[in-house]
């Protein structure tokens, strides 16, 4: 049962990372400041140095989904129960990644606590559960959305009294047009001299000016690279303890072993499966230009490396989307229809592990 446990703790890890890691950079790619690879490279980089330094920042967390005082101790010793809560976790979020849905591990592991608790018997309070999880998950967005709209004016006003200005590029250039001849024989003909002024879509908007001397593109491009790699680190400080305490229940690795297996599995699912969130995440939700993504990565890193080191489970997931939700809703450039499917898959995401967790208690408690 140990062995299976231990499978199950790296399989949410791996489902983690393929859900997870691209979150915190998924500005960077969809404001244009790096390409996929090399945002990928970032996430992955800081994430990894997140998930290390939890081992001295985030004991409240490990000690949190280790599920004493919520779960009676003799049903929490029994390998069978958080095998379960594992395997309900990881099978809810790498669904959800196939599908495109950016939905909170953290999320999951709460619904497979609640299934497993009720399946077994070993639930010993339902308000402490709610108290302990479900107050932080929901007020997660919540403060993500409004603080993000509060201060994204203010960023935008600091910048138009530094006298930065932004400005799109104007294309010129001569059009050709191919020609295709005889088999395997293709002309280029010139068809005279293109104007075109692009849109965001084409090309970056740019910041024209300086800031303390220093040209004022450079200067955003540093501080939301910085950003986008402070949200991947307060992740991987985030997550890597919940899953941890799985991992080391009943297991004979010591903490620290333990975050650094996880932190390599969680690296293993980002490397393999991003690409499909880092779609939804960085396009699909709203349209943004670097100094808003600045803002929503700042507001997200902030929340939930502060939750991180006072133990309260906030989601990354739901504090990153809520900040991309208020940058839509102050642009009015938000995607509804997306916005709608994934505050959908959060709904869904917690009976669906919990029902699975009940389910995955029953067939391995046997």
């Amino acid at each position: 049962m140990n062995l299976l446990l231990s499978f199950a703790a790296l399989f949410v890890s791996y489902a983690n990372g393929a859900n997870d890691d691209f979150k915190g950079v998924a500005t960077l790619y969809g404001s244009k400041i790096l390409e996929y690879r090399k945002a990928l490279i970032w996430a992955i980089a800081t994430t990894f140095t997140g998930s290390i330094v939890s081992y001295l920042l985030a004991t409240k967390l490990l000690a949190l989904f280790s599920g004493k005082g919520l779960i009676e101790q003799n049903v929490l010793r029994n390998p069978a129960f958080l095998t379960s809560v594992a395997l309900a976790a990881a099978f809810t979020v790498m669904l959800a990644t196939l599908l495109r849905f950016p939905i909170s591990t953290t999320h999951s592991l709460v619904g497979g606590l609640l299934g497993c608790g009720i399946a077994s018997g070993g639930l010993t309070s339902l308000s402490a559960l709610g108290k302990a999880f479900f107050v932080p998950l929901l007020l997660g967005p919540f403060l993500s959305v409004s603080l993000t709209m509060i201060l994204y004016p203010l960023l935008h006003r600091l910048r138009a009294f530094a006298g930065i200005e932004s400005t799109y590029c104007l294309c010129i250039g001569e059009r050709r047009d191919v020609l295709i001849g005889a088999p395997g024989l293709l002309t280029v003909r010139s068809t005279g001299l293109r104007v075109s002024v692009a849109e965001e879509q084409h090309c970056r908007l740019v910041y024209a000016g300086s800031f303390l001397g220093i040209n004022a593109q450079r200067v955003m491009d540093f501080f939301h690279l910085i950003s986008g790699g402070a949200v991947s680190f307060a992740r991987g400080l985030n997550d890597t303890p919940k899953i941890t305490a799985l991992l080391i229940a009943v297991t004979f690795l010591s903490p620290r072993a333990g975050l650094l297996v996880v932190a390599l599995f969680m690296a293993i699912g980002g490397t393999i499966h991003s690409r499909k969130i880092a779609r939804t995440m960085s396009f699909d939700i709203t349209e943004m230009n670097p100094g808003q993504a600045f803002t929503a990565n700042f507001t997200t890193a902030v929340l939930v490396i502060v939750g991180s080191i006072f133990g309260f489970p906030l989601s990354t997931t739901h504090v990153s989307c809520g900040s991309l939700f208020g940058i839509g809703i102050v642009n009015n450039t938000a995607k509804k229809r997306t916005i709608f499917q994934i505050l959908l898959a959060w709904i869904i995401t917690l009976p669906v592990s919990a029902l699975l967790a009940a389910f995955f208690y029953k067939l391995v408690a046997k």
